[in-house]
């Protein structure tokens, strides 16, 4: 499984990520996943803490994936919680991807 930790992100820079961070504050961070980005990008990973995420935004197909278990599709205004250290992943859909994250 392929793995990326989240703790040494550049802020608004996506570098190697496959992401672009829109803004960034003490409180949460934007982020968007674009609709060019190679699937491959989006690989197994999991975090230093813990955190919520809500779905402002999403195109046709996308999936979330927690490990062992089966994706499923992300709708607007979703909510999704994800445990420090566990072990998830997004599939790409179709447009851009634009989410809100808390970091706990």
């Amino acid at each position: 499984m392929q793995n990326y930790s989240d703790s040494n992100q550049a802020s608004q820079d996506s570098g190697d990520r496959p992401y672009v961070d829109i803004e960034v504050n003490n409180k949460y961070t934007i982020r968007e996943f674009g609709e060019n980005i190679d699937p491959i990008e989006l690989m197994w990973h999991r975090d230093d803490e813990d955190r919520v995420v809500q779905i402002i935004e999403v195109g046709d197909e996308w999936k979330f994936q927690y490990d062992n278990e089966l994706p499923w599709k992300l709708e607007p205004n979703m909510t999704i919680v994800i445990p420090r250290h566990e072990w998830h992943r997004v599939h790409k859909g179709e447009g851009k991807l634009l989410l809100k994250i808390w970091k706990e």
